[in-house]
């Protein structure tokens, strides 16, 4: 019988407490959860210099709120956030009907589209490349630079590594679904950052970038003759296009809704122009 000595003794308490007219009742109701101040950020290497931007300049203008932005590909952005293990995840490509299987209640918001340039050394002559061509330079059907109107030497590509949203988006939108696969022998690098500085630094190079990569320190190439420009995706003249997709695994909470209607905004959409991508507004 003594294990029952406590028990009975709480069940007396809280009976009298009940009964007591200025007694503080036993249960209080739960108070409204605070919202959560702190957004974390995951994913593609590709958004994440714009995503800390718009993190940044969202945060100057609400100093209760702190957003972390990490990198790790888009396949670790389209995870994290459908395994709820981040707030956002980010993907610079298209979700693919296998992750969306997956990841059921995966909610995607472009916040921007982005161009995907061939880049040269500066050395390199060629100024422009038809897709077949692109296609078969990176699939090692076309090893020297004279097979494309170039000098006689050989070509050295660069790419980006599996699981990269720019190499996914490269691989659908030029290699194509029954196309060749990029060439074995190709230097992978993990960011667009170290693509650029790889071709900008090796004679006779050639990879493929972001839009909001490029720089004085390599060549764009031309595709079909169309420019590798904002105006030229506008007009739907540029070929190779993709889009910068925030991901959350359900309906966002309050705070993570407010960032984004700050990036879909005028000034959120300001700052994606300014970093040389396509604005969705």
């Amino acid at each position: 019988m003594r294990r029952f000595l406590v028990p009975f003794i709480l069940i007396l308490t809280l009976t009298l407490s009940a009964c007591g007219g200025n007694a503080t009742p036993a249960t209080q109701p739960d108070e409204p959860a605070a919202a959560p101040n702190t957004i974390s950020v995951a994913g593609s290497t590709t958004v994440q210099p714009l995503a800390e931007l718009l993190a940044e300049a969202y945060m100057a203008q609400n100093s209760e709120i702190s957003i972390d932005v990490q990198g790790g590909g888009s396949s670790v952005g389209v995870k994290s956030a459908g395994q709820d293990t981040t707030d956002v995840g980010m993907a610079s490509r298209e979700v693919k009907s296998s992750e969306l299987e997956e990841f059921p209640s995966l909610q995607i918001i472009p916040i921007a589209y982005d161009g995907i340039a061939i880049a040269v050394h500066a050395d390199v002559p060629v100024t422009s490349l038809t897709l077949e061509e692109v296609r078969g330079i990176f699939g090692g059907e076309i090893t020297n630079w004279s097979e494309v109107g170039g000098p006689d030497t050989p070509i050295i590509v660069v790419s980006r590594e599996e699981g990269s949203g720019t190499r996914g988006a490269f691989e659908e939108l030029v290699m194509g679904s029954d196309g060749p696969v990029i060439v074995d022998t190709a230097i992978l690098q993990p960011s667009n950052g170290s693509v650029r500085t790889t071709v900008a630094t090796t004679p006779s190079a050639v990879g493929y970038l972001s839009f909001g990569y490029l720089d004085e320190s390599v060549k764009a190439l031309e595709i079909g003759g169309v420019a590798p420009t904002v105006e030229n995706v506008l007009n739907n003249s540029y070929p190779v296009v993709r889009p910068l997709n925030m991901l959350t695994g359900g309906t966002p909470n309050a705070t993570v809704e407010a960032w984004f209607d700050y990036i879909l905004g005028p000034e959120g959409q300001a700052i994606v122009v300014d970093e040389g991508y396509i604005p969705v507004q």
